[in-house]
């Protein structure tokens, strides 16, 4: 096992929950495996460390949160190596999990960080080692991964993982064998993204658009991703309509009809009351507006635990409300059902093996789906569109490393162009068949320098084989 990390540097910053990011890292992790019969291949998974989102903190500073969650994810990449049994990616992520919270306790405690790692925090240090773990599976079975979750070769159903809700039930039930062919892109508008010329102080010294309108004309866009405050009611109106203006023209401009927002307030809502408040207001000064919202993002505190938190069900009536800072495990998912939530936000930074969980459970309980990201540039965004497109259901996957760091993606997007190069608001994820999660391991790109900032550990051979060898072996 090889994890490393890749400094990644923004074209724009990036403002969202009152948080302003200028820059980030990936974590890469490679993986090599062997199966029961020898079978051997490598697998790769990258993920943005995400710590602003990931670990807000009124007592730890953003770059020891990163410090913390970097040390964390080389410790993880040793104790995958060190796993000593065959099993499917989802039975061995399941399995050394088990040492996600000591590991987190133990990781802030060597480096004096003042509170553990959250679980959130764990989730998105350990998403690209799963990720490679699957993708190493699918190369070493000669398949798409996604077509590597029936009881062939399975072990467990999910009852074992979940409840006995699913008993019987694999997650094959709940992914397609095909990628969907095109999904709709979310392109976001961050709080500090300029509407139109007049908001704009200097350019970036390249060709990409600037303002949004600029961005629908060149990117074809139908789909608008609405950072807003969360504590100030009428900037968060304002905000939508001014939005709602500049796309209209935009749109009318091009001679498309339809479009539509998701609007995302980052935790900072006091109570369900002000997003209730929202709505009716956009409703009340651009119905247009409050037509196209197709969704809302989490709005409140992500402790669902506190004696506070905010009941949904209001909200809920009016609009899809999803759940996504306090997604990080199934138990979190019952609880936000019970709160309201009619939704779920799946993201490929909580890793493979927890989003697959997540949507199998939003498609028993009849939840909305989409897919977002977490500024993912490069193999981190097309493992998230290859999520996407093979879960039923999902209304749109987000992408917004091409308006924030796109330097990250100029070397996948020569082979992808139709994942990248986006002209009529649509990503091609039908091209996402390849073995592993859907794309080349051997196009992979280290960094920018061609060398990975910093490597740590070096082989893995955990991996099974199908079902049925694993039963003939014994």
């Amino acid at each position: 096992m090889n994890v490393s990390f890749e400094p990644v540097a923004f074209r724009t910053p990036l403002k969202f929950g009152g948080r302003i990011v200028d820059q980030t890292c990936l974590i890469n992790a490679a993986v090599s495996v062997e199966t029961r019969k020898g079978q051997k291949a490598d697998g790769f998974g990258s993920m943005p460390i995400g710590n602003v989102w990931a670990w807000p903190s009124s007592s730890v500073e953003p770059p020891d949160a990163e410090r913390a969650m970097r040390a964390y994810a080389t410790k993880f990449g040793e104790l995958f190596e060190s796993y000593p049994d065959f099993g499917h990616p989802i039975e061995i992520q399941f399995n050394v999990g088990a040492e996600f919270h000591h590991q987190a306790k133990k990781v802030s405690e060597q480096l004096s960080i003042a509170e553990p790692l959250p679980q959130l925090a764990q989730l998105v240090a350990t998403s690209a080692i799963d990720a490679a773990i699957h993708d190493a599976y699918g190369r070493a079975n000669k398949a798409n991964s996604f077509n590597l979750l029936s009881s062939e070769y399975c072990n467990e159903d999910l009852s074992y993982f979940l409840d006995e809700q699913f008993a019987g039930e694999y997650l094959s039930q709940y992914t397609q064998r095909e990628p969907a062919a095109r999904l709709p892109l979310y392109h976001l508008v961050g709080a500090l993204d300029p509407l139109t010329d007049g908001d704009v102080d200097s350019r970036p010294n390249d060709q990409l658009p600037v303002t949004l309108g600029e961005w629908i004309a060149a990117d074809g866009l139908t789909h608008l991703k609405i950072k807003l405050a969360g504590d100030n009611l009428s900037w968060d109106v304002d905000r939508v309509l001014a939005i709602e203006k500049v796309a209209a023209e935009a749109q009318a401009a091009r001679g498309c009809a339809n479009w539509f927002y998701s609007c995302d307030f980052n935790e900072k809502c006091e109570s369900a009351d002000y997003v209730v408040d929202f709505l009716k207001q956009v409703k009340a000064k651009a119905p247009a507006a409050y037509d196209r919202i197709q969704y809302i993002e989490q709005p409140t505190s992500r402790d669902l635990e506190a004696a506070s938190a905010a009941k949904m069900h209001d909200v809920a009536k009016l609009k899809p409300v999803v759940i996504d800072e306090a997604l990080v495990d199934y138990e979190s998912l019952l609880r936000c059902r019970e709160l309201g939530y009619s939704g779920v936000a799946l993201k490929a930074c909580k890793g493979q093996t927890e989003s697959l969980f997540a949507a199998a459970a939003a498609q028993k309980f009849g939840m909305f789906l989409c897919v977002q990201d977490l500024t993912c540039p490069g193999a981190s965004f097309l493992h998230s569109c290859s999520l996407a497109a093979r879960i039923p259901g999902v209304a749109a996957v987000e992408g917004n490393a091409r308006q924030y760091c796109p330097g990250s993606n100029t070397k996948w997007a020569k082979k992808y162009p139709e994942m990248f190069n986006i002209t009529d608001g649509t990503v091609g994820t039908g091209r996402l068949t390849e073995l592993g999660l859907g794309f080349h391991l051997s196009d992979r790109p280290t960094s920018a320098s061609g060398a990975a900032e910093e490597t740590t550990v070096d082989l893995v051979k955990s991996e099974r084989i199908q079902k049925k060898a694993h039963q003939d072996d014994d």
